[in-house]
């Protein structure tokens, strides 16, 4: 008798806790300072690359590429950034009003020097030379309304290239 009452009181339980706001994202601990020793991998050539286009989507409207794609490496202060910015490390597609309205710790430390850049041409962009490594793809895109940011990282090995759609 006791096993019944229990099963519907867990049903509740579980049914409260699904309809439960998610968390916002977390910080991981302090702030990641920024450590330009941290990009020094990055700056080496190789011979990886990463051959992508964007082929986004929502709401029945395709979107498009409205500005260069740019190439971050991963290192703990880029990856708390985008934590933050993104609430995700791996993927993410955010509304750029959004993403421009969070703030991260330390704002003015200058990474941009380490970032690649491509421009994005008929939904296709290529990054050649890059040495084994973690990495975050960002580009703007828009379908004539208010722009998306999309995000996704990716691993380069020597002698391969990734292929990713965004």
């Amino acid at each position: 008798m006791t096993v019944c009452i229990a099963l519907p009181a867990l049903a509740v339980v579980a049914t409260l806790a699904a309809c439960a706001p998610a968390p916002a994202p977390a910080a991981y601990g302090p702030p990641a300072a920024f450590s330009a020793s941290d990009f020094a991998w990055s700056t080496r050539g190789g011979t990886a690359g990463i051959d992508g286009r964007v082929a986004f989507g929502r709401d029945g409207q395709s979107f498009a590429c409205t500005g260069s794609v740019a190439l971050t490496p991963d290192t703990p202060y880029t990856r708390q950034r985008f934590q933050t910015l993104y609430g995700s490390t791996d993927s993410a597609a955010v509304p750029e009003a959004v993403v421009r309205a969070r703030t991260v710790p330390d704002p003015n430390s200058d990474y941009r020097s380490y970032v690649r850049s491509t421009t994005c041409s008929g939904g296709s962009f290529r990054f050649d030379g890059l040495p084994d490594g973690g990495w975050f793809l960002i580009t703007p895109v828009s379908a004539g309304g208010d722009r998306i940011v999309l995000m996704r990282y990716v691993r380069t090995r020597q002698g391969t290239t990734a292929t990713v759609t965004l």
